[in-house]
């Protein structure tokens, strides 16, 4: 059977007590209101619903040809004609309801005459493998998973149940990866960690060989071209719920906790732990052997030199508490300024000094 993809229409015009209902939120207006589908502040036209979560966004709201608007419980209603409909988290609640609107894909189970399945492979038949895609020796796919075009799944690899690799993702050798994940295009998960030992005699790097394995638990997402290393022994993990964004690298056996969020552009080095919930924002580096404690938050461009606590918000390289980075870049903004200061004050005190010291 040959796999084709096919995709469904977005969803049909709902009526906003039917959405209201989903996020458990009041309507301040009409509820039958119809609603055609999801759209930003800016760029909502009429009969589609928008979200106002964040004061930045009062101007918006004001002008916004939004329908309906999701707004906080505590926000005050206007008179200008807009439904709002109040919820308990305007962003999670769009969240939701847009997923009533997304496209849903759907796929041909079999294998497409133009892949390449190991007579050793076993793919569930439920499954789909794209034209284009290899499955090697040994490799087991789940139940509904997607294996895209150009997609490659090593030697005794297992996929999970309704994973999807969307395209030219590479699971390599005995890598594990969960149920529910989804891989966009370019992930490589199980490349050789980098792991050399400096032999001054040759000169040489002499590698040391990469002889685990990465582990990826359920409903994890990875953003395109990210790569997650294999182990030198043992594994390195990626925790159920966590997404991964674009770009990013985790280094050989780092252990990434459950629910955790690596934004764009991240860099762990080797053997890093990462606690339940954490948060890096993006560009953030963390030096190897470190722990990052569960529910921390590291800020955009932050370099980790040192272990962070649970609970703690960091920013700066070397990171250090939010509140002193912040105060400490109030300070360096003015040094120009305090530095004219300085030399102002440097002349006046030679200048009385000169003068207590005259006969």
């Amino acid at each position: 059977m040959t796999a084709v993809e096919r995709q469904s229409e977005s969803g049909k015009a709902r009526r906003l007590s039917e959405l209201a209902a989903l996020v458990s939120g009041e309507v301040l207006g009409d509820a039958s209101t119809l609603i055609s589908g999801v759209a930003g502040l800016e760029q909502a036209k009429a009969g589609q619903l928008s979200f106002y979560g964040n004061q930045k966004y009062k101007k918006q709201l004001g002008t916004s040809a939004a329908t309906a608007v999701l707004v906080p419980r505590d926000n005050e209603p206007s008179d200008r004609g807009v439904v709002y409909v109040r919820v308990d988290n305007p962003h999670l609640a769009f969240a939701r309801i847009a997923q009533e609107f997304a496209p849903k894909r759907t796929y041909v189970p079999g294998v497409a005459a133009g892949a390449h399945v190991d007579g050793s492979a076993v793919v569930d038949a439920s499954a789909t493998v794209m034209a284009g895609a290899t499955i090697a020796s040994g490799a087991r796919i789940g139940a509904r998973s997607v294996i895209g075009p150009g997609c490659y799944v090593g030697e005794r690899a297992r996929i999970g149940d309704d994973t999807t690799l969307v395209a030219n993702v590479s699971v390599m050798e005995e890598c594990v990866v969960g149920s529910r994940c989804l891989f966009h295009s370019g992930v490589v998960i199980g490349a050789d960690g980098f792991g050399f030992a400096f032999d001054p005699s040759v000169p040489a790097h002499i590698k040391i060989p990469q002889t685990g394995i990465v582990r990826i638990e359920d409903d994890v997402e990875i953003g395109a071209n990210s790569c997650v290393d294999r182990a030198t022994t043992g594994e390195t993990v990626v925790g159920h719920g966590s997404k991964i964004d674009n770009l990013v690298q985790v280094g050989h056996n780092s252990v990434i906790g459950p629910m955790s969020i690596l934004c764009a552009q991240v860099g762990l080095s080797g053997s890093t732990e990462l606690g339940t919930g954490v948060v890096l924002a993006g560009q953030v580096g963390v030096a190897g052997h470190l722990r990052i404690g569960d529910l921390a938050k590291v800020g955009a461009q932050a370099g980790v030199m040192s272990d962070v606590d649970d609970g703690a918000t960091v920013l700066g390289a070397p990171q250090m508490p939010a509140k002193d980075f912040m105060r400490s870049t109030a300070i360096f903004m003015r040094l120009p300024e305090l530095s004219k200061q300085i030399r102002e004050l440097q002349r006046r005190l030679q200048a009385l000094e000169q003068e207590t010291n005259k006969p």
